[in-house]
């Protein structure tokens, strides 16, 4: 490995630490772990190449505007399809399950990508479908971190389509709350009757929500108790997706 190439790429991520940017060289020394002098010519060297700058007023270094423009080319590569397709494969693999990867549009969701379960009793969906948002799995994770005022916009778009459906927005946002405070949704054949399912958001670098992976199948085999427990392997395949696409939180609440 070029030790020098990683000294500049920690000197780098302690610049632009956003919560607790070190001030001086000396602080900035002390949590990269180089000499006074070493970490002065790295920062030369980034000041030079346009990735740091130095306060005019001697607050200190922070990150250049070169930085947002390499990341906004790389954000602008990403294809969440491309980069969900293993992590959705070893979801249905684990659970058996269909794996759906959606996208709100309005107050529907379309699916973008999808993994047929092997069972002979199985979700019934096509890519470039669609559902309504309230009443699927996929599209109430994403309207849960919606801004606010979005889901009222769309009142008058309520309709039942099975006895679970929730057709009454105060039950609606209330329900919405309760998914953003545990991290994942849940439908209980809210869409199509004796069908359920599960999933959690997935976000990008900037905390933005952008689409939603979940599995779905019968309720007979999707249970209360068995989605409870597969919560935990929907959560970690959302977030080794939105990893990929820059985000560092955590998931389930």
């Amino acid at each position: 490995m070029d030790k020098t190439l990683l000294k500049g790429l920690m000197v780098l991520e302690a610049v632009t630490d956003v919560d607790n940017p070190p001030r001086t060289i000396d602080a900035l020394a002390a949590r990269v772990g180089l000499t006074r002098s070493n970490t002065h010519r790295t920062l030369q060297t980034l000041i030079h190449a346009g990735y740091v700058i130095k306060d005019d007023d001697g607050g200190g270094y922070r990150g250049a505007v070169r930085l947002f423009e390499l990341a906004a080319r790389q954000l602008a590569q990403l294809d969440v399809r491309k980069l969900a397709a293993p992590f959705m494969r070893a979801l249905a693999d684990q659970t058996g399950e269909t794996v759906h990867l959606s996208v709100l549009d309005g107050f529907d969701v379309v699916y973008i990508d999808k993994i047929d379960s092997p069972q002979p009793i199985r979700a019934y969906s096509m890519v470039g479908g669609r559902a309504p948002a309230y009443a699927v799995a996929t599209g109430k994770a994403l309207l849960a971190y919606q801004a606010e005022g979005y889901v009222e916009r769309y009142a008058d778009r309520l309709l039942r389509h099975t006895p679970s459906t929730i057709v009454s927005m105060p039950l609606l946002k209330d329900e919405l709350r309760k998914i953003a405070r545990a991290g994942y949704a849940v439908n209980r054949g809210e869409w199509r009757e004796g069908v359920g399912g599960l999933a959690v958001t997935l976000f990008n670098s900037l905390d933005q929500p952008v689409a939603a992976v979940g599995i779905s199948g019968p309720l007979d085999r999707l249970s209360a108790a068995r989605m409870k427990q597969l919560a935990p392997d929907v959560a970690a395949c959302a977030q080794s997706i939105s990893q990929g696409m820059g985000y560092r939180r955590g998931f389930l609440g």
